[in-house]
């Protein structure tokens, strides 16, 4: 292992309580029923679309009228990000374990560009980040490799020596199409229709928790510190 990378919203950063928070008031703002925060938390990961849709089920995304909703969710998110966000609990310890052994760890993610920027920045992760990759830094995204491919580009890292974390079925399947060692992160926001059955998903690692990962992860990086002693 010579780098980690990681999907964003449910892997590295938790920020479903600002998604509930906003989405439950623009119900209570519209007189609409509340979505309850266990839906919406499922429902991060599909972006702005599938948050907006929990909100207004009968208008179609094409539908101006929804369009124009999902401004006004993307405008109060993008000013109210960090509100209740953070990385998950014991990511920080990871993060800093990874940074001691000089091994770069980065984001690829299907969230904008503006709001993965914004996102680190409020989180003082800005710089430590070693490569951010976004969708409009490609032609496919996740689950194309095409993101993956990128990073490890940036990184001057071949792609079967980095592991990629992610918690949604594209992530594994981005992960997969190019090469690398994948881990499902089962703590994160799953989708209902795909957390039954998690061996389908044909990550090369489940894990439950950051503990769990953190352990992984320092055994690839004692594997990594063995082979460079011996060579050295």
């Amino acid at each position: 292992m010579k780098a980690v990378l990681f999907d964003l919203d449910g892997t590295l950063i938790d920020t479903a309580a600002d998604f509930i928070r906003i989405i439950q008031q623009m119900c209570r703002d519209e007189q609409r029923p509340v979505v309850d925060a266990e839906t919406i938390r499922t429902q991060v990961s599909e972006g702005a679309r599938a948050m907006v849709k929990l909100v207004y089920p009968e208008l179609d995304v094409t539908d101006p009228v929804f369009l124009a909703h999902r401004q006004r969710f993307l405008d109060v998110y993008g000013d109210n990000i960090v509100v209740d966000t953070d990385l998950f609990l014991g990511m920080y310890p990871l993060l800093e374990e990874l940074e001691a052994h000089q091994i770069p760890w980065g984001i690829v993610t299907n969230k904008p560009r503006g709001l993965s920027e914004s996102l680190l920045a409020k989180l003082n992760l800005t710089e430590r980040c070693a490569v951010l990759v976004c969708p409009e830094d490609v032609s496919k995204t996740k689950p194309d490799p095409e993101p993956m491919y990128l990073a490890a580009k940036q990184l001057d890292i071949d792609v079967q020596e980095i592991i990629y974390v992610g918690d949604h079925p594209r992530d594994i399947d981005a992960g997969r199409n190019a090469d690398m060692y994948t881990i499902l992160a089962a703590y994160g926001y799953l989708p209902v229709e795909s957390r039954d059955d998690l061996a389908a998903w044909q990550a090369d690692a489940i894990i439950y928790t950051i503990p769990e990962l953190h352990q992984l992860l320092k055994q690839k990086i004692t594997v990594l510190s063995e082979n460079q002693g011996m060579m050295g």
